[in-house]
């Protein structure tokens, strides 16, 4: 028995730390502040090993014993091969197997690999890390590369930046650290893709949006069965800055997606709208934070779930209100279509209001499908399978509709169909 498993870790903590090992000895980001980062961030994590139910914020995903195996770290090289863009003119920036690859540049947005600000030293990594922060801990140990986007002062652009993280197998950690200029506005859209092997991955994406700047940003994951993947989006909006947040979940055995937001000036609007479409033995946690921490900050979520065989879903949903933060309006939801006995949809809302002048408020509701709507289809010649997919397209179908552009809304629509046609 070696020191490690005497010390009571699992066997995935194990291989994490091996992995960590093998990964210092052929990283190509030496320099001493993101080495120094690096082992500060394995530290952590050996000091208190991957979150069980008994820590609050992961009381519904325990990765301590639903993590059995960690796929192995592999020096991937990347071939180069980018999905097919999901919009004809798109600026495509994508991560293959952990390497940067580009094919559409850019003369108006300014962006460098990752891994090429982590070589000059020309970057830093976090060094603070909560006990329960697993993803900033993996993430800042492991992470290779990535893409930082600098988008200038009143820059407004129709091309959609669209950010391609393809992984087939093994591991890969990225980054993808955004700035919006003042006014600023753009379209960003990060698709997570991958095959049916096993796979284990941490994707942080963190966003300086500042005064007047309007971001859309819309996350698609259509990955395999065998992947494991723990997400982290995190911005700070500037005075009347507008964030717009789409998640859609089509794939993944195991996903944790974390949302943290910080409205810091006045008149900031955060929007969230989520589509989990879920089937197989998937496990899937959004876990998101709101912070107001100015007057007459918005913040709207709606979260849409489908889940199916024997599958469990996750929603925690925080917003907190300082006191400074008078006149608030903030507003979350979460639905749940239940479409098998053997799926499980946990929803936990959560207000803390510090400031007196505010407008609050939370729901959740969960159901079947209507059988006097599905016999109303049916009873007109629609066969049950179709009947059944046109019910579950109007549940979540709204929310897409939302996004008022018609090219963007296509691509949507065409993932949720492929979903519909495949399992139900």
């Amino acid at each position: 028995m070696t020191v490690l498993q005497k010390a009571g870790l699992t066997q995935a903590e194990m291989a994490i730390i091996d992995n960590f090992s093998v990964f210092q000895n052929k990283s190509e980001q030496t320099g001493a502040r993101s080495k120094a980062a690096r082992e500060a961030a394995m530290t952590v994590f050996k000091q208190n090993g991957l979150p069980s139910r008994r820590t609050e914020s992961w009381h519904y995903t325990d990765l301590k014993t639903q993590l059995v195996h960690i796929a192995p770290y592999r020096d991937n090289k990347a071939d180069g091969k980018l999905a097919t863009p999901l919009m004809r003119k798109n600026i495509v920036l994508g991560v293959v197997n952990g390497k940067a690859v580009c094919t559409s540049p850019s003369s108006d947005i300014l962006f460098t690999t990752f891994g090429e600000l982590l070589a000059s030293g020309k970057t830093d990594l976090p060094q603070d890390f909560s006990a329960d922060n697993i993803i900033a801990q993996l993430n800042t140990a492991f992470v290779s590369d990535g893409w930082q986007l600098d988008i200038p002062d009143n820059t407004s652009s129709e091309r959609i930046i669209e950010l391609q993280n393809i992984q087939n197998g093994a591991q890969s950690h990225v980054r993808f650290p955004v700035t919006m200029g003042r006014n600023a506005k753009m379209t960003v859209i990060e698709r997570q893709i991958g095959d049916d092997e096993e796979s284990f991955l941490s994707s942080v994406s963190d966003l300086d949006i500042a005064d007047g700047a309007q971001v859309l940003w819309i996350i698609i994951r259509e990955r395999g069965i065998s992947s494991t993947e723990l997400n982290q989006f995190t911005a700070r909006l500037g005075k009347d800055a507008g964030l717009r947040l789409y998640i859609i979940n089509a794939g993944s055995h195991l996903l944790r997606q974390e949302v943290n937001i910080d409205l810091n000036g006045s008149g900031a609007n955060f929007r969230l709208r989520g589509i989990n479409l879920l089937s197989g033995k998937t496990h899937a946690d959004i876990t998101m934070t709101v912070r107001h921490l100015a007057e007459a900050a918005t913040s709207t979520e709606i979260i849409r779930n489908v889940v199916t065989d024997d599958v469990r879903g996750v929603f925690q949903g925080m917003i907190r209100v300082a006191q400074i933060a008078q006149k608030t309006d903030a507003r979350m939801a979460c639905n749940s279509l239940v479409l098998s006995d053997n799926a499980e949809f946990d929803t936990k809302p959560e207000l803390e209001i510090f400031a007196d002048d505010v407008t609050c408020g939370h729901g959740a509701t969960v159901a079947e499908i209507n059988h006097d709507h599905l016999f109303y289809l049916m009873a007109r010649g629609i066969p049950q399978a179709q009947a059944r997919a046109i019910l579950v397209k109007a549940f979540v179908g709204e929310l897409i509709e939302e996004l008022d552009r018609e090219d963007v809304e296509a691509a949507l629509q065409a993932v949720l169909d492929h979903w519909l046609q495949m399992h139900i």
